[in-house]
């Protein structure tokens, strides 16, 4: 394989060192109910008998900013970066790594500036390697590409959510996904989606596992430092504790925000959800972002 470029390594390893620091910060703490406290289930306990020479579905999260005028360009590519550790090691280990995203909201059409081809180019340049872009992310032109791959080979799906059947966790689109890619393993390093039961979090996984049983679904280096940092951040605290949370809709986060109240001293709403809790209070938002 190509060597990294020079940033791509210098990325890596201030990832990597930062998941050390939080599996650290973890060993001198109790785990907690519902976080594992072992790394079974992470891409790193991969080996190459599990994904050499085989096709590996990795959910990614790549919704970076583009231009909302001229050429389509990455504004902040900080999410191809930290998708990059995931994607490394997979290609390390020998294994085709088929990665997939979601870039906006679509809602189910195809939206010309929500492809995701700019982000492959980022991913090529950082991983110096051709990443090819596929113009769907289900039927004969995805399953020709991923046949034609060879070991260490990265290819980048099509924006997922150019599908509708991809938001309501369709049967019948989780099994295109798995057809056409003709996957035997799963990574999620979506942490910003694995909340959601969506075909790329849920049900490829499903669709995966029928065709090919015992196949491995693990976690990406990124979920697991998001998921190891917030067990720390969580369950033993720094005290006073403080928690800011972000995002556009406040339906999603209502559990979160709940659970939250009990632990901190203080909790602060931001992003375009605040508009939500001041029409609540009686104040005029315009236009802005509303449920």
């Amino acid at each position: 394989r190509r060597p990294l470029s020079s940033r791509a390594e210098k990325e890596i390893a201030r990832e990597r060192e930062m998941l050390r620091a939080a599996r650290a910060l973890t060993r001198l703490r109790p785990p907690a109910r519902g976080f594992a406290s072992s790394h079974k289930k992470c891409v790193t306990a991969l080996t190459e008998a599990d994904v050499k020479g085989k096709v590996v579905f990795v959910r990614a999260d790549l919704n970076v900013p583009m231009t909302k005028e001229g050429e389509l360009k990455i504004t902040d590519d900080t999410r191809v970066v930290a998708s990059l550790p995931t994607i490394e090691t997979l290609r390390s280990l020998g294994a085709r790594t088929v990665v997939t995203s979601h870039l906006g909201r679509p809602k189910g059409k195809v939206q010309d500036r929500m492809r995701l081809a700019p982000v492959g180019e980022c991913l090529s340049t950082y991983l110096n390697t051709p990443v090819q872009v596929t113009t769907d992310c289900i039927g004969d032109v995805v399953k020709d590409t991923c046949a034609a791959m060879a070991d260490g080979d990265v290819v980048l799906l099509e924006n997922l959510r150019f599908h509708k059947g991809e938001e309501k966790n369709e049967e019948a689109f989780s099994a295109a996904l798995a057809e056409a890619t003709g996957a035997s393993a799963y990574v999620n390093d979506a942490f910003g989606t694995a909340h959601r039961a969506h075909s790329s979090t849920k049900g490829v996984v499903d669709a995966i596992k029928a065709t090919h049983p015992g196949a491995p679904a693990v976690a990406g280096l990124l979920m697991e430092k998001e998921l190891t940092f917030l067990h720390a951040a969580v369950e033993s605290p720094k005290r006073p504790f403080a928690a800011v949370v972000g995002g556009a809709k406040v339906s999603t986060k209502i559990p979160v925000l709940e659970s939250l109240m009990d632990k901190c001293e203080k909790l602060l709403v931001s992003g375009g959800m605040i508009f939500t809790f001041l029409k609540a209070r009686g104040l005029s938002v315009g236009k802005s972002i509303l449920e």
